[in-house]
């Protein structure tokens, strides 16, 4: 595997999941050992327990598109995809500068979006 343009874009941890998905598929039909079959592996266990193993293309559409209002970064939305937040600290935690960029009432806004978008179940939203 060769990197071709390193940055060129933000991978969310669906995307990768995926991606490894398809890869340990190949690598099974062509009954290939290698440490890279170790690492995907390994990569897809940790993947599975996170949010991610939940999403799909069409939650992840609904999502970005609910926080355009907010004018958020790339990768401050990553962040919010990869681990939604359930408190408003988190939020602040993953969004630079939300004290002056955002109200209390946009971070309960952005919480609520997150439970509407099914990133994480209404019973774990904690104030």
């Amino acid at each position: 595997m060769e990197t071709i343009k390193a940055n060129a874009g933000i991978l969310s941890n669906y995307e990768v999941l995926r991606l490894l998905q398809e890869l340990r598929s190949q690598q099974k039909r062509s009954n290939t050992r290698s440490h890279l079959a170790t690492i995907t592996y390994e990569t897809i266990q940790y993947l599975q327990d996170t949010p991610c193993s939940h999403q799909s293309p069409e939650i992840i559409h609904n999502f970005l598109k609910a926080l355009e209002p907010f004018k958020l970064t790339k990768a401050e939305k990553v962040m919010l995809l990869n681990s939604p937040p359930t408190t408003p600290l988190e939020i602040q935690l993953m969004v630079e500068e939300s004290e002056e960029r955002l109200t209390d009432e946009q971070v309960e806004q952005l919480l609520q979006i997150v439970v509407n978008c099914q990133l994480v179940q209404p019973g774990l939203l904690q104030n």
